[in-house]
């Protein structure tokens, strides 16, 4: 269970990742139904440390909470910057020991450091994945994703997919809902997953423009339906190649591998907060039979809908 929280900070860090590892796993969100965690920052040597803008962070903490911590998240900070021993000796025994662990854009060279991406598929910001390559050759980096879980190691793309990598961690432990309650805390989707392009050329959608903000919440009011490429783009008032090109340019992704990620969703919230059964769930969300959507938690998730239900479902609730 995911309980205790260790952010590690480190020195030159990044305001906003580290920001961003606080806001996800800092806040007591029980009130709104949410999870509340155990949540740490902690240092190699308590006391001030430096951000990359000039200003200081007071840390009162040593790292002896990331010793048994269920998560020990690292933010970014400056690729050249030396690591602490200390530090990659509590991460390589964080993943010895089957905890998580979490780098936040160019944290991920801290984890380089420590060992733990040797063998392993990682990713950071796009401006160093060849640098993290170059360093870590036994590292498999992928620079076109948002984040890559490989194993319980999960490491982020640049900046705000440090959000989609937490949020990540979150709904595989505690299950969709109390990620969706954080992201709607947050004011951010809950939606995105790790396969999803860093390179996104058009990242606000404007409603205004092409209406494809319209055409996406239409799209989640008829999940149910088979909603073809043709029939997307008829609703957009493009042709298919123009609806596809553009979609992928807006959000990152392709209509289909959206339209999945949705019906996933909610085949996860339906499956938590309700008694139908599969093939009912399968039915409403648009994958049609079980099995397929079967298919798609297994491919996607790693797990079946039916041991989907039974960490997260109702009868766990009270």
């Amino acid at each position: 269970m995911l309980q205790t929280i260790a952010c590690i900070a480190v020195p030159q860090m990044a305001p906003f990742e580290f920001g961003v590892i606080c806001e996800v796993f800092g806040i007591d969100r029980s009130e709104q139904g949410g999870p509340s965690f155990d949540f740490h920052v902690v240092a190699a040597e308590p006391g001030p440390i430096s951000t990359k803008l000039g200003f200081d962070v007071v840390v009162h903490e040593g790292l002896e909470a990331a010793e048994t911590a269920d998560l020990v998240a690292v933010p970014a900070s400056l690729i050249d910057e030396p690591a602490h021993p200390e530090v990659l000796r509590v991460i390589r025994d964080a993943v010895d020991r089957g905890a998580w662990v979490l780098s936040v854009c160019s944290g991920a060279f801290t984890l380089g450091r420590a060992g733990v991406l040797d063998g392993r598929r990682a990713t950071t910001h796009w401006m160093y994945t060849d640098r993290l390559a170059e360093m870590f050759p036994d590292t498999e980096v992928d620079p076109d994703v948002l984040f890559v879980q490989d194993g319980k190691v999960v490491t982020g793309a640049g900046t705000a997919a440090g959000i989609d990598a937490a949020l990540h961690i979150v709904r595989t432990e505690l299950g969709a809902s109390a990620a969706n309650i954080v992201a709607r805390r947050m004011v951010v989707p809950p939606q995105r997953d790790g396969g999803q392009s860093q390179f996104i050329q058009t990242p606000v959608v404007d409603a205004r423009s092409d209406s494809f903000a319209l055409v996406t919440e239409w799209m989640l009011e008829h999940l149910d339906e088979d909603l073809t490429v043709d029939r997307l783009a008829r609703k957009a008032l493009m042709s298919p190649r123009t609806f596809a090109r553009k979609f992928r340019a807006e959000t990152g992704t392709t209509p289909n591998a959206w339209l999945n990620r949705q019906r996933l969703l909610r085949a996860q919230q339906l499956l938590e907060e309700t008694d139908l059964t599969l093939e009912e769930i399968a039915r409403e969300t648009g994958f049609g039979a079980a099995a397929v959507m079967r298919h798609h938690f297994v491919k996607t998730l790693q797990t079946t809908p039916t041991q989907y239900r039974r960490v997260f479902g109702p009868r766990q609730v009270g």
